[in-house]
């Protein structure tokens, strides 16, 4: 298993996955290019994201009406959602911990859809705090 660290956050990457840095996010995808996560990190500068300001945040964001569930993520809670849009099946989560949220999604071909969910869980599972930077 290898160990992908971002300056507030890591995470578990299975061999078989791959990680790669974009300018404002990172991208985390399997070897068969079924479906990609890409997660994007807020960082406050003063106080921390407390449930109701996910919830918010999540509202605004979303292009369309979801029904948010709980979720739990590794050191991180929040919401999270799925929906599908033009072919597109779409997991999306706000999740935060302290001063720090992540938008996390998962896409993939519609015919494709629930097959790496449970991969997927497993890796979101494994997002761990830094706590020396946090």
């Amino acid at each position: 298993m290898n160990v992908l660290e971002t300056e507030w956050w890591t995470m578990a990457v299975p061999p078989e996955w791959w990680a790669d840095s974009e300018e404002d996010s990172i991208l985390v995808g399997d070897q068969d290019d079924v479906g990609c996560i890409e997660i994007s990190t807020l960082h406050k500068e003063e106080g921390e994201f407390d449930a109701g300001t996910v919830r918010d945040i999540a509202e605004a964001e979303s292009e369309q009406a979801l029904q948010w569930q709980a979720v739990s993520l590794g050191d991180f809670t929040g919401l999270g959602s799925r929906y599908v849009e033009e072919g597109t099946a779409v997991r999306e989560w706000y999740v935060a911990n302290g001063a720090l949220l992540l938008f996390i999604t998962y896409s993939c071909d519609q015919e494709n859809q629930g097959m790496d969910d449970a991969a997927v869980d497993e890796l979101l599972d494994t997002l761990m705090l830094l706590e020396s930077r946090a």
